[in-house]
């Protein structure tokens, strides 16, 4: 075993920043007798460390394998230096200039250690709702820009009295350089506040709090990212005034409960789920729901056999279910079940903007929410809550948000930097960074003059906050969209390069970036509505996609729009579409008894205002008007998730014949539709949908595969967050030997693609 001293130069690349890492690397270093130190710089952490080789080696190896909770090790590289005879203690030491490749870490749930402090009447932080620590706690929505060094976040203005400075300044306290430390001489306090913004009696606002809640109150909640609309999800009259104040019909709302015992009491909850619901990101997962007719409310999640359900996070979330269990001390009561769940929904009235600011939340929650629970720690940046579903033991997302976003996702290839602006549903923003891209939070629908606003917003402070000067422009290719014009203006000021991308190219590109494929791929995109590159509304599309751009290979057969957009709305309008086309016009009034039926009749037999789409999203509404499962949606996708929940609920059925396949590959789906249009079992037509469709979806790429030589598959676009047909189409196309992959670090919708259209920008910039 060698001894004589080496020294080497490490350097350390990823999310390393704020994550308690560089004490982290004091700590083995000191257990190791080793001298040295260790900075943060402008690309993540640099050390030198010096002493005998062999204990070098395992200094490195525990680098990797003891790294912090939230630390993400993508590389780590080193090299020999000359030693220079340091005898003195490792140190820490201030860190370096500029932040160009520094990570910003994501917001995380509270962790263990603070949760066992906080619960502990002998703490000096007992039941202290801003309690954190290197660990855990708030960090993108709390930062301006880099460095993450107080100053530069919304604790600036809260100076650490002398007990917290000590932890701040301890390299072997967890609380070593946590930006947000605190306790409740020096930092933020909680305010129970009435609709006009004015202090509402009580010593305790948690307890305060909790009794308006169980008599029936809605509440503005001030969290990490925004504010939630929190009221007791089984007051039924509570959840039916919530939804007429938000002026939200039918959209199920978010569930928050104490712990994982206590979502089983509502829905499924295997170990994925136990593990996803659990984690550090706490996203809001979807459960299958054991008992809908009896479970909680009708309001909840009306017709559906889903729930969205979330575990608190934030101190003042548990603090509630706390204070609901009688202040017990420890954790034990954390593994019960606990009776108070509680809807837990965005704070964003009419799709606007999520609410961040107190002043804001009193003038535009003032005539949703009868009290205020909330802070005097800004909110810097909006972020809603991440939502996903388990697939394959995995959290698939829905909506990427908190707790993920900023991470980054590493690509194959670096490039100059990119700036891609997303499209107009489930707005994101992606901003590349050599090779890695960083997807915003969820920004939203580009419906309204609030939202376009937060799009630019984002995108400035995501470019600020990763020190990046993009050198490109990407955007969808429909000219009206909000975020095109948005691409437009800045790719001008800017003097940059704008490259439009077609929607489904973009789709098929995220799903490429992501697992890193340099192509050709078949790209099976399907979802509501794209531009296609010849002007038509296209969305059920397989294409043949590589680094020098796409084909459109295939396409599902056209369906008309009687009376345009309104028929993606109206799923009656969608279902006659497809009655006319099967020569049953005279079925349109008899099945439809409404005032616009004859009129529509009209508009299909005339072909007036009837544009077609290739769209898989309307085949699904088609089907869900033919069974009677809802005329007229309340909320994007609606019919789509109620058929769904039938054919769950029905169970397996297997595949119609006659699904046809046309000469020139167009898939014809008018047969199923009729088939449908015959049978009187609405949960065995919706079955037999999703079985036919994955039957014929698989059996379509395989015959272009086939012609082609091509083996990898990318199934791509918002239809393919419905389960079933996912997993039917994967099943199918593994079993003839083809590879399959899909979104995991990005939603298959459209919070995709904006890395998409980022990735095809990088391709096209190394042409």
């Amino acid at each position: 075993m060698s001894l004589a001293p080496a020294r080497r130069r490490l350097r350390v690349r990823g999310q390393v920043q704020g994550v308690g890492f560089r004490p982290f690397v004091y700590r083995i270093a000191v257990e190791s007798g080793l001298s040295g130190w260790v900075r943060n710089d402008s690309e993540g952490v640099q050390i030198e460390v010096e002493g005998p080789r062999t204990r070098l080696g395992e200094f490195e190896r525990r680098l990797r394998a003891d790294a912090p909770r939230l630390a993400r090790i993508v590389a780590l590289e080193g090299h020999d230096v000359p030693c220079n005879d340091e005898r003195g203690p490792f140190r820490i030491i201030a860190s370096g200039s500029g932040c160009g490749g520094a990570h910003v870490t994501p917001d995380t749930a509270l962790c263990t250690e603070c949760l066992a402090e906080l619960f502990d009447q002998r703490d000096r932080r007992w039941r202290y709702a801003f309690i954190n620590c290197t660990n855990c706690g708030p960090r993108y929505t709390i930062t301006r820009t880099l460095p993450y060094d107080r100053p530069n976040t919304s604790m600036a203005g809260f100076e650490m009295c002398g007990p917290c400075l000590a932890e701040y300044e301890d390299p072997r306290n967890r609380r070593f350089h946590a930006q947000p430390n605190a306790c409740p001489d020096c930092g933020p306090s909680l305010t129970l506040a009435g609709p006009d913004g004015n202090r509402l009696t009580g010593d305790d606002a948690v307890a305060g709090a909790l009794d308006l809640l169980r008599g029936g109150s809605v509440l503005a909640v001030k969290g990490l990212g925004g504010f939630h609309l929190v009221c007791d999800a089984r007051h039924a009259e509570t959840v039916t005034l919530l939804r007429r104040r938000k002026n939200r019909e039918e959209k199920p709302f978010a569930l928050m409960v104490a712990n994982a015992a206590s979502a089983a009491l509502h829905g499924a909850v295997g170990p994925a789920e136990q593990a996803a619901l659990e984690s550090p990101e706490r996203p809001i997962v979807l459960l299958e729901r054991l008992d809908p007719a009896a479970d909680l409310p009708p309001g909840v999640a009306p017709g559906l056999a889903m729930l969205g359900v979330m575990l608190p996070y934030a101190p003042l979330h548990y603090l509630l279910f706390h204070e609901f269990a009688g202040r017990p001390s420890g954790l034990d009561w954390l593994e019960r079940p606990l009776d108070l769940t509680l809807v837990c929904t965005s704070a964003n009235p009419g799709g606007e903007p999520l609410v961040i600011d107190n002043t804001e939340a009193i003038r535009r929650l003032g005539g949703i929410a009868d009290a205020f629970l909330m802070h005097d720690r800004d909110i810097l940046v909006r972020c809603d809550d991440t939502v996903g579903q388990v697939r394959g033991g995995e959290l698939r997302f829905i909506r990427r948000a908190r707790g993920q976003t900023p991470r980054a996702i590493q690509l194959a290839h670096g490039g100059a930097p990119v700036l891609a602006l997303g499209g107009y549903l489930k707005n994101t923003v992606c901003v590349t960074r050599g090779d890695e891209a960083f997807v915003s939070q969820h920004v939203g629908d580009l419906d309204n003059r609030p939202t376009c606003r937060a799009l630019e917003e984002t995108a400035m402070h995501l470019l600020d906050v990763l020190d990046i000067e993009p050198a490109a422009v990407a955007c969808d290719l429909h000219p009206d969209f909000a975020s095109t014009r948005l691409a437009e203006r800045l790719a001008a000021e800017r003097g940059l390069a704008l490259t439009r991308v077609q929607h489904h190219h973009a789709h098929v590109a995220a799903v490429m970036a992501e697992h890193r494929l340099a192509g050709p791929v078949l790209g099976l995109a399907l979802d509501g509505v794209g531009l296609g590159a010849d002007g038509e509304a296209w969305g059920g599309e397989l294409l043949r996609v590589g680094r020098d751009g796409f084909a459109r290979l295939a396409h599902l057969s056209s369906i008309a729009l009687p009376g345009g957009d309104r028929a993606a709305r109206e799923p009656w309008r969608m279902a006659a579409a497809a009655l006319h086309a099967l020569g049953r016009d005279d079925e349109i009034e008899r099945r439809f008894v409404n005032e616009a039926a004859r009129a529509v009749r009209q508009m299909l037999v005339q072909d007036v205002r009837c544009p077609r789409t290739t769209s898989a999203g309307r085949w699904f509404d088609a089907a869900a008007g033919l069974l009677g499962l809802k005329e007229v949606m309340r909320y994007e996708g609606q019919a789509a998730m109620l058929l769904e929940g039938l054919a769950t609920a029905h169970g397996v059925v297997d595949p119609a014949p006659g699904v046809h396949l046309a000469d020139d590959m167009t898939l014809n789906l008018l047969p199923l539709l009729g088939r449908l249009a015959d049978t009187s079992d609405a949960g065995f037509g919706a079955a037999l949908f999703h079985s036919t469709l994955a039957h014929a979806l698989a059996e379509w790429v395989a015959t272009a595969a086939g012609r082609t030589g091509i083996a990898d598959v990318v199934l791509s676009g918002g239809c393919f967050m419905n389960r079933l047909l996912s997993h039917g189409v994967e099943r199918r196309l593994q079993e003839r030997g083809l590879a399959v992959h899909e979104a995991c670090e990005l939603p298959p919708n459209d919070g995709g693609i904006s890395a998409g259209q980022a990735w095809v920008a990088l391709m096209s910039g190394r042409e």
